[in-house]
């Protein structure tokens, strides 16, 4: 994220929506209702009661809001394309607070939401993302609430932390990515305030044109998240994220936009201040896979993990592979303290990247090679080259695997003891042991794929 954006909520009427009214149940009068998604297979406007939509392809026009309540369920299989409106605008789906959206795929029948271009010309940006607002706390004030970023001007956060914003499950969010103005952007998937009564797993965002994940507080957990060709940070953590996370991937490709593109970026706020609760994601068996050297890939890629502006953080039982510029680095004063002294943990993780593995702001506190000794002292491995992680085949952009080969020091040495009960204990380090959780429903040819 470029910048954070909090402001005070204006209750305004928006005229380029327009209200979606559907049958209701049991009504015999005949004939056919032009509002209903599921004979116009057009998705647009506002979504203010509960509605199914059945197995099929629609497309979604322009910025849709389910509000007043309402759940918007998405059949396994189905595919959304998502096209500009007749007034140029692009597409987004937001979930307003005490709404839910419920998209659960199968491993044989995920859900897609996708660029409405054809196979060849589909780019990132070519439609906004998906955005869930919830009611679990932040580190935002409560009256005004904050506004999420991207132009939508909806309030998130709250006091309730096992609030429920539905369910993601086997679902893919392709082409993403719109800027609304400098430093305001809608993400693949933007969490506002989500609370840990949702269910988010087995989701991917591919070439994404900003962020691919992005958590602006909340306490929802999540499992087995791939980010693909991130145009800017693979997953980011602001305003008081204190949720846990187990198994993701990220692959970058080279290109990258005019913002550091990182595999973790992550503060407390905008302004690195002590606003409570602090920014701190516990985080276990993420794979991060950066394009590794310097030939052809963007300049603007940058580290495996920054953490900075007085975040907090958890990373065990990792891999930060081939990132260009470092690869876990700390950048202020308050975020070294809190590593140096042990509320932030870095444990069990390997490191293999193009330059710095370890990167710091402030020698006086933790110099780079004090934070090493710290890292290795804790059950980290640094090694020299990315191919001393022995991955089968990482670096492969439309197929790739991720499984450790026989005799990879990935294998061993993982540990989630301490941790909380979410945790599946693993002996390997990264996303994958022998299991490959990407079978099926998850896709690396999303430009030429056929929908």
């Amino acid at each position: 994220m470029k910048q954070f954006i909090a402001v005070a909520l204006t209750v305004a009427l928006f005229t380029s929506c327009v209200k979606v009214n559907f049958n209701e149940e049991g009504n015999n009068g005949g004939g056919s209702n032009t509002d209903d998604p599921n004979e116009t297979k057009l998705i647009t406007g506002t979504i203010d009661r509960s509605i199914t939509l059945r197995k099929g392809v629609y497309t979604l026009q322009g910025y849709v809001y389910v509000n007043n309540n309402a759940v918007l369920t998405i059949e396994p299989g189905t595919i959304i394309k998502s096209a500009e409106s007749t007034g140029g605008e692009k597409g987004a789906l937001i979930i307003e607070r005490g709404s839910k959206l419920v998209a659960e795929g199968t491993p044989n029948e995920p859900i897609v939401f996708t660029s409405a271009k054809e196979p060849g010309n589909r780019a990132p940006g070519d439609w906004g993302g998906i955005i869930l607002l919830g009611k679990a706390p932040t580190n935002r004030p409560t009256s005004p609430a904050p506004i999420i970023e991207g132009g939508v001007n909806r309030p998130y956060g709250g006091t309730d932390p096992n609030d429920n914003s539905g369910i993601l499950k086997y679902v893919r969010i392709e082409f993403s990515g719109v800027a609304a103005e400098p430093g305001s952007e809608i993400n693949g998937l933007t969490l506002g305030g989500v609370g840990a009564g949702t269910t988010i797993e087995y989701v991917q965002v591919s070439y994404g044109s900003d962020d691919a994940f992005e958590f602006f507080g909340g306490t929802v957990n999540c499992r087995n998240l791939v980010a693909l060709g991130t145009m800017d940070d693979d997953f980011d953590f602001d305003f008081g994220y204190t949720g846990n996370i187990q198994f993701a991937v990220s692959l970058r490709d080279k290109p990258a936009d005019s913002d550091a593109a990182n595999g973790i970026e992550a503060d407390n706020d905008g302004s690195g201040t002590s606003a409570t609760p602090y920014t701190r994601p516990v985080l276990s068996n993420f794979t991060f896979i950066g394009p590794y050297d310097t030939t052809g890939s963007h300049s603007n890629h940058n580290y495996s993990n920054r953490w900075r502006r007085a975040v907090r953080f958890v990373l065990r039982n990792s891999l930060l592979i081939g990132h260009r510029k470092a690869g876990f680095s700390i950048e202020s004063d308050a975020s070294l303290e809190a590593y140096k002294n042990g509320e932030s943990e870095f444990k069990n993780n390997i490191i293999a990247v193009y330059a710095e593995p370890y990167k710091s702001s402030n020698s006086a506190i933790l110099s780079a090679a004090d934070m090493q000794a710290k890292a290795e002292s804790e059950g980290c491995l640094t090694l020299a080259t990315r191919e001393e992680v022995e991955l089968t085949d990482p670096f492969n952009l439309t197929n790739p695997d991720f499984l450790p080969k026989a005799g990879s020091p990935a294998l061993t040495g993982g540990s989630t003891a301490g941790m909380h009960a979410f945790f599946t204990n693993t002996a390997y380090r990264g996303a994958f042991g022998n299991n490959n959780w990407l079978a099926g429903w998850a896709s690396f040819s999303p430009k030429t794929n056929s929908y």
